[in-house]
């Protein structure tokens, strides 16, 4: 019997949405032009609009007219990603695992998305349970998306996430362990940590793999 339900976030805790970002764009650029050369030099550029704060997806249209908005934001949704899990993400795993804690996920976005996701980590069968807000019909922080973790037997949850804004109310209502990846610059999100005492995390950690001397 499980003593522990230990419970992750997905996007910028075990992976960076960045890598999502840039597997999509690749994506996006080698659909667009076929040319190996040609495709770097768009996924640059595409890139560059990014980090400048303009819209990818304009630049990609503007100039190659025979797509249209709508197919490369369906291009960006539904690619098979090329990601990997951040640094410490599989070692917490195989440990929650080794102990016999249960463990969840409570991720927001489109389905077909996050299972790709999911999938190409190669994580999607380690959880007990999956929810997904798409499928689950709410989105954090709604109450519901965590209770439906809550079993007679376990008294302990552990909540792992990234985002003070709307991560750890829930948690803190439900009285469980919560605690908060610090960003190092990669996430696609600022990380604000000037929020009421309600939606402070327990812990702040800087490396997910700090998580094994402390769950």
């Amino acid at each position: 019997m499980s003593s522990k339900y230990v419970i992750f976030d997905l996007d910028d805790t075990l992976v960076y949405e960045i890598d999502y970002l840039k597997s999509a764009y690749r994506a996006i650029a080698s659909l667009v032009v076929s040319e190996a050369v040609a495709t770097e030099r768009l996924y640059k550029q595409m890139i560059c609009e990014y980090q400048e704060g303009r819209n990818a997806f304009e630049y990609v249209a503007k100039y190659f007219p025979l797509f249209s908005m709508e197919q490369l934001l369906q291009v960006y949704r539904n690619h098979f990603p090329v990601i990997s899990l951040n640094k410490g993400a599989q070692e917490v795993l195989v440990f929650c695992k080794a102990q016999g804690y249960k463990i969840g996920l409570i991720t927001d976005g489109r389905s077909v998305t996050q299972r790709n996701k999911l999938r190409a980590l190669g994580i999607e069968a380690l959880f007990d349970k999956i929810v997904i807000s798409e499928e689950f019909g709410r989105s954090k922080p709604d109450l519901r998306n965590y209770e439906v973790f809550t079993e007679e037997d376990i008294k302990t949850y552990c909540y792992i996430g990234d985002n003070p804004t709307k991560d750890f109310i829930a948690p803190n209502i439900l009285g469980w362990t919560s605690y908060c990846l610090l960003n190092k610059g990669w996430n696609i999100h600022p990380q604000d940590f000037e929020v009421a005492p309600e939606q402070q995390p327990t812990y702040i950690i800087t490396e997910l793999k700090e998580l094994i001397h402390t769950l």
